[in-house]
């Protein structure tokens, strides 16, 4: 099997969320993206604890377009340094990845 992966990443906003899914489907760089929200995050940025109100982004996608997804999101997203963290996914139903494998870029 091909490696697929599911990449999130956090947004400020539904609509900063939407325009990321938005854009990755059209140029088939992912097969889906679910977006949920909104989240309650708790981090440490430049030495201060922050709360915020986010949404998740969960990207399905070919291994192989990691570094095409990782570009686009960077140049989407307004945050100095957003969340992009992929995971393997090491097993899912044929048709599915069958689906995903029709859905995204050859390469």
């Amino acid at each position: 099997m091909k490696t697929y992966i599911q990449i999130t990443t956090t947004t400020e906003t539904k609509e900063q969320a939407q325009i990321i899914a938005r854009y990755l489907v059209e140029e088939k760089l992912a097969a889906c993206v679910q977006i949920l929200g909104p989240i309650a995050s708790t981090y440490r940025w430049k030495g201060k604890i922050e709360t915020a109100e986010e949404w998740l982004c969960l990207i399905k996608t070919r291994g192989s377009l990691y570094v095409q997804v990782e570009e686009a999101i960077i140049k989407l997203h307004p945050y100095e340094t957003p969340e992009i963290i992929a995971t393997p996914i090491t097993d899912g139903s044929l048709a599915y990845i069958a689906w995903m494998e029709n859905e995204v870029k050859k390469r």
